[in-house]
């Protein structure tokens, strides 16, 4: 994925919405955010507008679609967790995430085939 700008909580809220139900028209996005987060058909706009503007999300003739995926946009924010917190240093990392907190057998298992399958 090419790397996108900065999305901010309110708008990974509404993206989230959007992945859900996409492509959706623009009006009928208006009323799931008023009734999901109480937004007013301004803010609905605006939240369109700046991730249009970010090249996240396309809105043509009133229908609006995501241009990235979940995945790719969480990735991103990891990879960004990732480096803030540790720099880049995985073990790192998960060694401070992992402290204090107790994993359940299948979590550690989960996490052990992942790591397994990630190794080349």
């Amino acid at each position: 994925m090419n790397s996108v700008e900065k999305i901010f909580e309110s708008e990974y809220l509404f993206l989230c919405l959007l992945w859900e139900k996409e492509p959706v028209a623009s009006p009928e996005l208006v009323k799931l955010c008023e009734k999901q987060f109480g937004w007013k058909k301004s803010t609905t706009y605006t939240v369109i507008r700046k991730l249009s503007d970010k090249g996240i999300i396309r809105n043509e003739k009133t229908v609006v679609e995501s241009l990235v995926s979940k995945e790719e946009v969480d990735r991103q924010a990891g990879d960004e967790l990732l480096e803030r917190t540790a720099k880049g240093n995985i073990p790192s990392f998960l060694a401070t995430f992992l402290k204090d907190r107790q994993l359940t057998r299948e979590e550690a298992e989960h996490i052990k085939k992942m790591i397994d399958e990630s190794c080349r």
